[in-house]
């Protein structure tokens, strides 16, 4: 269930209109935007965007980026954009950071569906003219030795292969790969690990993605939680993991995750989150999990 509270009768016309108003003049009117664009579901911010377009010939994520700053920028961004140009996004931001951040590809590629997770790579190679994978393979470097061969191995493989997502279970089947993965771990036989997405390599960095490809099958909603609570909590406020679990659950299940958090801290995350943030930045986020500064 969606978080953000959207009108089924908005004018894009009239929210356009409202937002040129808020970033011309003397300053521009954060508040403003906050509850309009907080308040619309993707299909309304996108016939926002085409509006303003058309009626200004300017482009709306471009205005915003030059008007709005720090990391209400950045969630402002992530939110106006489509869902699935976003998600590629966040995939092109986590690999080129100099410390990739893989665990945003073990999301995308355990917790999304095989048709997101296509839909995903569509948009990946529209926006960048690259394929995902090309980029994953060529963002993997250092003096990782056969340890990033086998990471790699896994990365491309969760990325690269179409995940049967029915409801149908093939007990001999499954039996079978049990078998495999029983004397792969035996033998050490890391091509055949990597094939069933489980690892038993003390290379910290694979079997941290394999950690978290477990997790996110598992239960993706206690996974998101407990990124939530390290986010908040572990050495300092870490802005980039609390932007990304918000805007992007915002419309799908972060309801069912701050009830799950709250069951587990005997606090709300809207609490912990306007404690932990400020100004804009927190007044969004708010606004994103159903709730008010």
């Amino acid at each position: 269930m969606a978080s953000v509270i959207a009108p089924a009768n908005s004018s894009p016309v009239e929210d356009a209109e409202a937002i040129r108003k808020a970033v011309h003049g003397w300053g521009t009117d954060e508040k403003k935007i906050i509850s309009i664009i907080g308040h619309r579901n993707a299909v309304q911010r996108k016939l926002i965007r085409q509006t303003y377009e058309e009626i200004y010939q300017e482009n709306l994520i471009k205005r915003f980026e030059s008007e709005l700053h720090g990391n209400f920028e950045k969630a402002m961004f992530r939110w106006i954009l489509d869902p699935l140009d976003r998600d590629a996004v966040l995939a092109n931001v986590a690999l080129k950071q100099s410390n990739p951040d893989y665990h945003v590809i073990v999301e995308l590629s355990c917790i999304y569906s095989p048709e997101e997770l296509l839909a995903i790579k569509r948009a990946y190679q529209a926006r960048y003219q690259h394929c995902l994978e090309e980029d994953l393979a060529s963002h993997i470097s250092g003096d990782l030795g056969k340890a990033c061969s086998f990471w790699l191995q896994f990365l491309v493989a969760l990325v690269g292969v179409y995940r049967y997502d029915g409801a149908e279970i093939d007990t001999r089947l499954a039996k079978t790969e049990a078998d495999v993965l029983h004397n792969a771990i035996k033998d050490k036989n890391h091509e055949e690990i990597t094939r069933i997405h489980l690892v038993n390599d003390p290379a910290d960095h694979y079997l941290a993605a394999v950690c978290t490809a477990i997790r996110c099958i598992n239960d993706p909603k206690k996974y998101y939680e407990e990124l939530l609570q390290n986010a908040l909590h572990n050495h300092g406020v870490d802005e980039d993991v609390l932007t990304r679990v918000i805007v992007t659950r915002a419309e799908k299940d972060l309801k069912d995750i701050m009830e799950l958090y709250y069951r587990r801290y005997s606090i709300t995350l809207d609490h912990e989150v306007a404690k932990e943030t400020s100004g804009d930045y927190k007044a969004f986020l708010l606004t994103l999990m159903g709730k008010h500064d």
